[in-house]
């Protein structure tokens, strides 16, 4: 996948969670960016993100993402493996 295929899958797991169609995700996107992205559904996009993608982040690994771009990095570092 590319980077691109990434960012727009992730982007559409996002809005799936959060039941926010017409969100708009960028790289710099961040939780606080987005009034319904608390923390339950921040678990709720890692574990619906960690299916779709087919891998497993380890807590230190989502603790260190600080946007939607690093998560990009953080799951292209992963399907690469």
């Amino acid at each position: 996948m590319t980077h691109q295929e990434i960012l727009a899958t992730l982007s559409d797991i996002i809005r799936d969670v959060l039941d926010e169609p017409d969100l708009k995700i960028v790289e710099s996107t961040t939780a606080d960016d987005v009034a319904s992205w608390d923390s339950f559904n921040h678990i709720n996009i890692v574990v619906a993100t960690e299916g779709r993608f087919k891998l497993k982040f380890s807590t230190v690994e989502i603790e260190s993402v600080r946007n939607v771009g690093e998560l990009v990095k953080l799951i292209e570092r992963k399907l690469a493996k």
